[in-house]
């Protein structure tokens, strides 16, 4: 299915203009056919009296044909089943009083924002969360015009088990728009929920390649070297393969993915303390390593400095007790506590 704009239909505000003239003319015509059949009771004044009310109410079947679109609005028109063309640009158009506007997600609202929306079905959303209601998601609040705005999806969060299978909850927001009219309202059922759809699929498809954190042996690149990639670590990198994903499943809808981005991620809480403390675990492991090379570096300073400005001579039991006592209260969790020899030496 292919889109064809509609071009040179903005004669909205000439056939109102003509409406509203004929309609004027019509009924002056039919107050002058009244008073002259109050005078003289002839046929032909009934006639003309029943002529202008055919044609005043025949005027009235122009109406549907004016169509009003603001800014980055589009409609569909199609004619007894037929696609027509879409209006894609903003105006006051005039179109074949038969032509109906197609919508099929008009009555879906996601968790999202950009959608068009009537003043009645906005003010019907807003009392029903005023008053703690539910707004039901195909509620009768949406318009036969589809928006061209950019909008933001952000799909609910899902619990998804990583390359290690270990479950993790995720959440991504995508902003999209309608680039093509015509397959987003022919080529899929509803292109808002096909999208919400596709956006969970691609996230399991993507998740499950990478490891929350950086771990060993784990290729996510598919190249067959293992790599440091991760959810955490490589959270731009796995947006970008996200947006692709999806935009790779909705093309056929018509609609253009510009960003993904992960707007929550965590470990499922059946396992979020245990893993805790792992990352507890390793980073006192990294802190204790840390405090050894300084400490070792500390002590082969000082052994160093001992040597150079030749203070003190130690044999190796000697020095390999000096060694002992500095690591201890370089290594030590607490302040030492010092004991001074007031004795020899040896």
């Amino acid at each position: 299915m292919e889109e064809k704009v509609l071009n040179g239909k903005k004669h909205g505000m000439a056939v109102l203009l003509a409406l509203l003239l004929a309609w004027a003319a019509d009924i002056a015509a039919f107050a002058f056919f009244i008073s002259a059949y109050e005078q003289r009771e002839e046929a032909v004044y009934i006639v003309g009296i029943v002529i202008t009310a055919i044609v005043f109410f025949a005027l009235c079947f122009f109406l549907p044909g004016l169509k009003v679109l603001k800014p980055q609005e589009a409609l569909v028109l199609t004619l007894f089943g037929e696609y027509v063309g879409t209006l894609k640009e903003n105006g006051f158009y005039f179109v074949n009083p038969f032509c109906v506007g197609v919508n099929p997600a008009s009555k879906t609202k996601l968790s999202q924002s950009g959608d068009v929306s009537d003043v009645g079905g906005m003010a019907a959303i807003v009392s029903a969360a005023q008053n703690g209601s539910n707004v039901n998601a195909n509620a009768n609040t949406g318009s036969t015009r589809i928006s061209l705005k950019v909008m933001t999806l952000n799909n609910s969060r899902q619990k998804i088990n990583d390359c290690l299978g270990n479950p993790v909850e995720i959440g991504i927001a995508v902003t999209w728009r309608v680039v093509d009219t015509a397959k987003a309202v022919f080529n899929v059922d509803n292109y808002k929920e096909f999208l919400s759809l596709q956006c969970d699929s691609a996230l399991r498809n993507v998740v499950r390649i990478y490891p929350y954190d950086v771990a060993p042996n784990v290729d996510t690149t598919g190249d067959g070297v293992a790599d440091e990639g991760s959810l955490r670590g490589s959270s731009e990198v796995v947006a970008a393969r996200i947006r692709d994903e999806i935009q790779a499943r909705v093309e056929e809808a018509g609609i253009e993915i510009i960003e993904a981005r992960i707007t929550y991620l965590a470990y499922a809480p059946e396992i979020a303390a245990v893993m805790l403390q792992r990352q507890q675990a390793s980073a006192i492991i990294d802190a204790r390593k840390m405090i050894v090379d300084g400490a070792v570096g500390m002590v082969e300073m000082a052994l160093e400095r001992l040597n150079e400005n030749d203070v003190v001579h130690l044999d190796e039991e000697r020095k390999a007790a000096m060694v002992s006592n500095l690591l201890v209260v370089l290594c030590g969790n607490h302040d030492a506590q010092p004991v001074v020899n007031s004795g020899s030496l040896y």
